[in-house]
C-alpha cells in the first residue's frame, strides 16, 4: 500500500510506497502543506489583513520548497513565502512584518497595475526602435541607430525599475500601516530589513557601489531608514510578542527543518542536549528521514509527555506509525487528532488513508465518511481526492472513482487525464445530477487548457 510522508509534505504524485499531495500552484516551485502552519499563518496574520481592510478567510498564505529568502504577490489574495524565509527568521514579528509589507502589495492591486510600469517601459522601446530604425534609414549610419536604440532599452529599463521600486515603497509605508493599526511593533520589520541588507552585502563585491537606480526594491539600507524613526515613534515599538504565537512559529520553524533539512544539519542545529519542543519536533522529523524509527518515535514520546492532548503531535505519533508500516496503530492517534483539531481536512486525509492501508474491508465506511469531508472542506487537496477514488474503486463505484481521479489530475495540472476521466465519469453518472455537473465543468476547463497549450506551442 502506499503510505504519506510527514504531515509537512511536499505536494507530488502519488507513487508506490511513497504517496503525497500534489497540486500545481501557480508558481514554478512546490507547495509544502501542513496543517500546524497554515494555521499558525492564519492567526499570525489575520490581525494585518483587517487592518489592511481584507477578510481573514479571503487571504491565503502559502508556503513554497525554496531555500531563498523571499515573499511575493501573484494575483488574487494570495501571499506565497519561501521556506527560506521562515527558516532566516527568528521570531514572529519578523514574519508578521514580511506578512503586512505583502499584504501592502495585494491592497494597492499592485499586481493589477503592474502592467502601467511595462507599457511605460515598451512605449519608450518602441520609440527608440523607430528612431534607431530613422537614424540609419537617414544615412545616419548603423552606429548611429544602434546607439539610439541601446539607450532607449536601458532608458525603458530604468522606467520599469523605477515603478517597480515606487510599488515596493509603497507596500513599505502601507505594511508600517498595518502594523500600526493591530497594536504590533514595527521591530520584526527593521531586523529583517537588516537581515536582507546582510544578503545584499553577500552577494555584492562592494556594498557601498551598488546603483540604487539598478534594483527593483530600494535598497534595505534606505528603507530602514525611511521606516525606522516612524516605527519607534509607535507607542508599540516595544510592546513584546505575543508569547504563544512565538511559540507556534519555533514549533514551525523546527519542524521545517527537520522535514527538509539533511538530518545531520538537523541534528547539528538542535542537538540532544537540547530537550525544547522544538528541539524534540526537529529531532523527530530528522530520525524519521533518516529511517530510524526507535529514535524517532523516542522523540514523539517526549512530546507527547509534554502535551499529550496536541493534535499535531498526535498526528506526527500516527503519521510515523503509519509510515512504518503500522496503519492499524496509527488509527486510534489520528482519530483523537481529528477530534481535536476540529476535524482539520489535511490531518483526516491522512486518517482515511491510514484506515484504508489496513487492507480491512470495515475500516472503509469510515474512510470513506472521513475523506468525503476532508475534500468538502479542502477541495485542493488531491491525496485525499486519490484515496476517496480508491474507496470508491473498492465499492465497485468506477464512475464517482473516475470523478475522484479527475478532481485530482485537474488540481495536479494534468488535464489530458483529467479531460479523459471525467468523460468516463459522464458516462456512469446520470445526467444533470451534481457528480454530472461537475464532471462535465472538469472535462471543459481541462479540454480548455489542452487547446491553450496547443495554441502557444505554434
Amino acid at each position: 500500500m502506499t503510505c504519506l510522508p510527514l504531515p509537512l509534505r511536499r505536494l507530488m504524485t502519488p507513487f508506490a510506497g511513497l504517496a503525497m499531495l500534489l497540486a500545481q500552484p501557480a508558481v514554478a516551485q512546490s507547495v509544502l502543506r501542513d496543517a500546524e502552519t497554515e494555521a499558525f499563518f492564519r492567526d499570525a496574520s489575520a490581525p494585518l489583513v483587517e487592518a489592511a481592510g481584507l477578510k481573514p478567510g479571503n487571504v491565503d498564505i502559502v508556503l513554497l520548497n525554496d531555500k531563498s529568502i523571499n515573499a511575493f504577490v501573484a494575483g488574487g489574495q494570495a501571499i506565497y513565502i519561501h521556506s527560506g524565509l521562515i527558516r532566516a527568521s527568528d521570531n514572529v514579528e519578523q514574519f508578521q512584518g514580511v506578512v503586512a509589507h505583502e499584504l501592502g502589495h495585494i491592497a494597492g492591486g499592485h499586481i493589477i497595475r503592474s502592467s502601467e510600469g511595462a507599457n511605460a517601459a515598451t512605449s519608450i522601446s518602441i520609440l527608440s526602435l523607430l528612431l534607431g530604425a530613422a537614424a540609419m534609414a537617414a544615412g545616419g549610419g548603423g552606429d548611429a541607430g544602434m546607439a539610439i536604440l541601446m539607450a532607449g532599452q536601458q532608458a525603458a529599463m530604468g522606467k520599469y525599475l523605477a515603478f517597480s521600486r515606487a510599488q515596493e515603497s509603497s507596500a513599505d509605508l502601507a505594511g508600517a500601516s498595518y502594523l500600526l493599526k493591530s497594536h504590533l511593533s514595527g521591530r520584526g520589520s527593521i531586523e529583517f530589513f537588516r537581515k536582507l541588507m546582510q544578503e545584499e552585502y553577500r552577494y555584492s563585491s562592494s556594498y557601498a557601489s551598488l546603483d540604487p537606480y539598478a534594483q527593483t526594491h530600494p535598497l534595505s539600507r534606505d528603507r530602514i531608514a525611511i521606516l525606522e524613526d516612524g516605527y519607534k515613534a509607535s507607542p508599540y515599538w516595544t510592546k513584546p510578542s505575543d508569547p504563544a504565537l512565538q511559540a507556534r512559529f519555533l514549533r514551525i520553524k523546527a519542524k521545517l527543518t527537520g522535514y527538509l533539512e539533511d538530518p545531520v544539519v538537523t541534528q547539528r542545529l538542535y542537538p540532544e542536549s537540547d530537550q525544547s519542543v522544538p528541539a524534540h519536533y526537529a529531532r523527530a522529523y530528522a530520525w524519521h528521514k533518516a529511517a530510524w524509527p526507535d529514535k524517532a518515535a523516542a522523540e514523539t514520546g517526549a512530546l507527547m509527555k509534554i502535551a499529550p492532548k496536541d493534535p499535531y503531535f498526535l498526528e506526527l505519533q500516527g503519521q510515523i506509525l503509519l509510515e512504518s508500516g503500522k496503519p492499524k496503530e496509527a488509527i486510534p492517534a489520528l482519530r483523537e487528532a481529528v477530534a481535536r483539531s476540529n476535524g482539520e481536512p489535511l490531518i483526516a486525509a491522512i486518517l482515511g488513508h491510514a484506515l484504508i492501508a489496513t487492507e480491512d474491508d470495515s475500516n472503509y465506511a469510515e474512510a470513506k465518511k472521513v475523506l468525503r469531508i476532508a475534500v468538502q472542506r479542502d477541495n485542493n487537496n488531491p491525496f485525499a481526492w486519490y484515496q476517496l477514488g480508491i474507496v470508491y474503486e473498492h465499492e465497485g463505484d468506477r464512475p464517482r472513482a473516475a470523478l475522484a481521479t479527475a478532481e485530482r489530475y485537474s488540481l495536479e495540472g494534468q488535464p489530458g487525464p483529467a479531460m479523459h476521466s471525467a468523460e468516463a465519469a459522464m458516462k456512469g453518472i446520470p445526467k444533470d445530477t451534481p457528480d454530472w455537473i461537475r464532471a462535465q465543468d472538469i472535462a471543459m476547463t481541462s479540454r480548455d487548457a489542452m487547446d491553450d497549450k496547443k495554441h502557444k506551442k505554434r
